[in-house]
């Protein structure tokens, strides 16, 4: 290992890439010990629920040892440790903070072609629950301390690298832990995580995603109540009945189509680079003539453009009954409610209520909110830039995309805070989300390769914002 650290620094031509700041690194010789990590951090389960997200910290720990790297651990509860790491600035600028969240959602074994804690390496591809979402950007940004670590890199700025519990739906044990209890030590005036990715088609990447702003997740259940009775006496209140009744109405209704300044430059650019049937779509997504066609051609091939459009409402899960000869008193759903970030949601649940129709069926926002609505992040700091810059060199045949995540981080809580927090992710083929195999997905998996660009191009752009001249 001591072997392989020295070939990071080695300055010879040919394999190593000098970025702006003039800090070069031979990424080949990093990539067998960015894998390691990477691999070894998919081994750790860290399942949420429970998480025992302490067991990846642990792992961590054992790293930044061996490196004389200084660290703090900080935890709500014991089995769920949040670890901190802050390389010193010269102060003239506020902090970068990276972002990478150790837990995982769970599996369901019985629906994946290999152990999804194995880390298996199968043709240039990693499979493994997390190998997305998000031991990808804890091994980057581990690997980026490091590196910054042993080249010695003068910074203007701290830098810090935040690992965090909870992320999945539990962020009372991380980022809400750490905003309310520790907030000094993460303060940034930056912050890089997950949400964006950099997509190509066929070998070539086209743009690259940068998110400033996400949806909000505002779940609600549906309640259905009705009399209890024997299932050879069919009744007209039957709270099964109902409550199918009201997911098929919301089912057929939708909030209507609204786009925010991001969504509308996202598909504006989008038009920009894309073969002529594709950008005409984009371009008139919001033309009164052509919208509601291009709407449906999204909603049945383009998924993801397709929930940038308006609020989501996704029924997810329903339980109800609990014996075959049973009509039971009361059903219930879940509906993942996905909403634009300004979205009135009083006036949505009025809506929603009203769509139903049926008084046996109640409608409860769950309550309190798990992330905050918040101020998309602007495009003319001196972060953005550099992550455009980083594209420029790396992809010079495409483009830059602010965007809007249909999904949730953690960056919501640090925007809210006043932290311009962007999300920047791998390599990800356009037709990924149609092959499967992407985040919360069974046999979640990652090109090998995309995970050393993903590295490449955060230290380019933290170099840039980071390091001093």
């Amino acid at each position: 290992m001591a072997a392989l650290r020295g070939l990071v620094l080695v300055l010879c031509c040919g394999t190593f890439i000098v970025n702006a700041r003039d800090f070069p690194v031979n990424w080949r010789a990093v990539q067998p010990e960015l894998l390691d990590y990477y691999r070894s951090l998919i081994r750790i389960d860290t399942s949420n629920p429970p998480g025992n997200e302490t067991r990846a910290v642990n792992y961590l720990r054992q790293i930044l040892d061996r490196e004389h790297i200084a660290y703090q651990v900080f935890a709500l509860n014991a089995r769920r440790s949040n670890l901190v790491v802050r390389l010193k600035g010269n102060g003239t600028k506020r902090p970068l903070l990276l972002l990478g969240h150790t837990d995982v959602v769970g599996v369901d074994r019985s629906q994946w072609a290999v152990d999804p804690f194995a880390a298996t390496l199968r043709e240039g591809w990693v499979l493994g629950r997390g190998s997305i979402d998000d031991k990808s950007h804890v091994a980057v940004s581990l690997m980026t301390m490091i590196l910054l670590h042993r080249l010695r890199v003068p910074l203007d700025r701290d830098v810090i690298f935040l690992a965090e519990a909870g992320e999945e739906g539990t962020t009372r044990y991380g980022i809400d832990f750490l905003v309310q209890q520790h907030w000094p030590e993460i303060a940034a005036e930056f912050a890089l995580a997950e949400g964006g990715q950099m997509t190509e088609r066929g070998s070539a990447v086209r743009y690259v995603e940068i998110t400033t702003t996400e949806k909000v997740v505002r779940p609600v259940r549906l309640v259905a109540h009705g009399i209890a009775g024997h299932g050879s006496q069919p009744r007209i209140d039957n709270a099964i009945v109902h409550l199918s009744a009201a997911i098929a109405r919301l089912s057929r209704w939708q909030p209507p189509m609204r786009l925010n300044a991001t969504t509308r430059a996202w598909f504006a650019s989008l038009a920009r680079i894309s073969a002529p049937d594709d950008a005409f779509r984009y371009a008139h997504i919001a033309d009164p003539a052509y919208s509601a066609s291009i709407q449906e051609y999204m909603a049945q091939r383009e998924v993801a453009s397709y929930a940038l459009l308006r609020t989501t409402i996704a029924p997810t899960v329903i339980r109800g009954g609990f014996r075959a000869n049973v009509i039971p008193s009361e059903a219930e759903a879940t509906l993942d409610v996905r909403a634009l970030p300004d979205e009135d949601l009083t006036r949505l649940w009025t809506e929603l209520r009203r769509v139903i129709a049926d008084p046996n069926v109640e409608l409860k926002p769950v309550e309190p909110a798990s992330r905050p609505a918040a101020q998309p992040s602007r495009t003319d700091t001196e972060m953005y830039r550099a992550l455009e810059h980083a594209q420029h060199t790396m992809f010079p045949g495409a483009v830059t995309l602010p965007a809007m995540s249909t999904g949730a981080t953690d960056l919501a809580q640090l925007r809210a805070r006043g932290v311009q927090g962007y999300g920047y992710g791998p390599v990800m083929n356009e037709l990924s989300s149609i092959a499967g195999g992407g985040p919360h997905s069974d046999d979640e998996r990652l090109r090998e390769d995309s995970l050393y660009k993903m590295a490449e191009f955060l230290w380019r752009a933290l170099t840039e914002v980071a390091a001093s001249n």
